[in-house]
């Protein structure tokens, strides 16, 4: 098990990984099929890797170096207790869009009848499963106009909350039959603009574009398409959550005070940066 860590670990830190240990311990699990845990036993005990486990673990090894992102390589994303499987051609669930989901079901707690929540831009399908794992009374619906990250969706939403209701087609126009009679729009929409390239490789070269950029010069064409949809969906006093990135609040802010919203107001992610913006219908 050691001598295969040792190079991952090296190889990782002078490709500019921030985290070559905790990244040769995922890999290595991953390829001998076993927790990170019981990784660090068997390295305790000495075990050797057999030759055909050692050969994929050095197939990893180059291609994390070459920042393939490490969810790619093992099939998996942790997001809100729950392991997810992702892959090319769907947005890795990032731990800040976690807020998403904590401020959805703050809104969502209390008695009275079953709420009815969409999320739009779906992607992976996190924000949807999460949310029904921890309200299985809710009704549930999402939407993802990308065919692969749809098909990651569906996955996801097989194996851990097969009551969500999963839609394929475009956030602006999707599940007119709602319109009125939600309780609860979320959305973590494409919302970096044009020309701001993302520093880290594993994001600029593999999150799927169309994950990533809101369009227009500032981004938020995208962002402010969902909320016009999410306008026409929600009931009176129903609720907006929408993720942004840290510098596009006041100007996400002024653009929904202009389409009518009210009761507008912010809450930072986990590192304190601004994230998700809340209003009222």
């Amino acid at each position: 098990v050691q001598p295969g860590a040792r190079p991952l670990s090296a190889r990782l830190a002078g490709a500019g990984v921030t985290s070559p240990r905790a990244d040769a311990e995922t890999l290595l699990a991953h390829v001998l099929g076993v927790e990170r845990g019981e990784l660090r036993r068997l390295v305790a005990l000495g075990r050797d890797v057999e030759a055909a486990a050692e050969s994929r673990y050095q197939g990893l090894v180059d291609q994390r170096g070459d920042r393939v992102p490490l969810q790619h390589l093992t099939g998996e994303a942790h997001f809100h207790g729950v392991t997810l499987a992702v892959g090319p051609g769907v947005f890795v669930p990032r731990p800040e869009t976690e807020t998403l989901v904590e401020r959805a079901l703050a809104l969502l707690a209390g008695g009275g009848p079953a709420p009815v929540v969409v999320d739009l831009c779906a992607g992976s399908g996190a924000v949807a499963v999460a949310i029904a794992r921890a309200r299985p009374d809710a009704e549930v619906h999402a939407v993802e106009v990308s065919a692969y990250a749809h098909a990651w969706a569906e996955r996801n939403i097989a194996a851990h909350a097969p009551q969500v209701r999963l839609v394929l087609g475009d956030a602006g126009t999707a599940l007119p039959e709602l319109d009125s009679r939600v309780d609860l729009v979320v959305s973590n929409p494409p919302y970096i603009p044009p020309g701001q390239v993302p520093v880290d490789p594993e994001v600029a070269r593999h999150d799927p574009p169309e994950a990533l950029y809101g369009g227009g010069g500032d981004g938020l064409s995208v962002p402010l398409l969902v909320a016009s949809r999410a306008r026409s969906m929600l009931r009176p006093g129903g609720r907006l959550l929408l993720e942004h990135g840290e510098e596009q609040g006041a100007a996400l802010k002024a653009a929904l005070l202009a389409q009518g919203w009210q009761q507008l107001r912010d809450h930072p992610d986990l590192t304190g940066r601004p994230r998700v913006l809340h209003a009222r219908r």
